[in-house]
């Protein structure tokens, strides 16, 4: 998994682009990006040892959830500083 900083990370995604701004969902004031956290889109992503393919999130846990390969973008709000997270996968 990899990380991109600011609005630069905002097309690293398997759906449509991550919106610049969201609503906090503890005070649902405004929340800026502050980064995405991405997976399975780079050709030198690595397999997790002692596993022989590459491991991604939804390996983690059995669910129906999640499915395959994620895109997580982390906001922060400008009025309680807490998280918000959007995420999508492929």
């Amino acid at each position: 998994m990899k990380t991109t900083i600011g609005k630069e990370g905002l097309s690293k995604t398997w759906q449509a682009d991550f919106p610049e701004t969201t609503v906090c969902v503890l005070c649902s004031g405004m929340a800026r990006i502050g980064f995405v956290a991405h997976e399975g889109m780079d050709d030198d992503d690595q397999v997790v040892w002692p596993r022989d393919y590459v491991q991604f999130v939804s390996d983690l846990h059995k669910n129906d959830w999640l499915h395959d390969c994620c895109a997580v973008a982390v906001y922060f709000c400008c009025n309680c500083l807490n998280p918000t997270a959007l995420y999508n996968q492929g």
